[in-house]
């Protein structure tokens, strides 16, 4: 019989000739570099199944050059932004049972007013990383900046509503 495990504790990966293998206890960011030694011979066909817990927004955007990443929001509610390579950036408030894609090459960060928790399902080869503030969205005129701010804070205080509303 298979073991059992948690996935938060210990993410799966998904591999050439459809294998599905326990991970490592996940330990911090330097997980991630050990990962990509493991799994190195599946290249861009492996896929990471991870589950992860926020009280606050993510400290850096990222992007994945070499396939989708699927994101399943399972309790409370994040805003997902997503930074397309024509400079287009797309905002969307994501629930429990919600998902959304974030495509090859699309910079992508959350915010989470209270906690949420998600399943992510990425194709992490090539990973990039950057700070914060280094989005177009800095580039914006301070009108534009300002109206992208506003739709976040309003897409996060209607999700807490629904939520409050919902737990009743």
């Amino acid at each position: 019989m298979a073991a059992k495990h948690r996935l938060a504790d210990n993410f799966i990966h998904l591999g050439m000739g459809a294998t599905a293998e326990p991970q490592p206890a996940f330990d911090g960011m330097e997980w991630y570099q050990d990962y990509t030694q493991r799994t190195a011979g599946d290249g861009k066909e492996g896929r990471l199944v991870s589950q992860h817990s926020f009280t606050e927004g993510w400290p850096s955007w990222e992007m994945h050059p070499h396939g989708s990443e699927v994101v399943i929001c399972t309790r409370g509610a994040m805003v997902l932004t997503q930074e397309f390579p024509d400079g287009r950036i797309e905002t969307m408030t994501l629930e429990a049972g919600d998902y959304a894609i974030n495509p090859p090459g699309v910079w992508h960060i959350a915010d989470v007013e209270t906690h949420a928790e998600a399943i992510f399902i990425t194709a992490g080869e090539g990973t990039q990383h950057r700070e914060r503030g280094a989005s177009a969205a800095a580039s914006l005129p301070p009108a534009e900046r300002q109206r992208l701010a506003d739709t976040i804070r309003d897409k996060s205080a209607r999700a807490r509503h629904k939520a409050a509303t919902l737990d009743r």
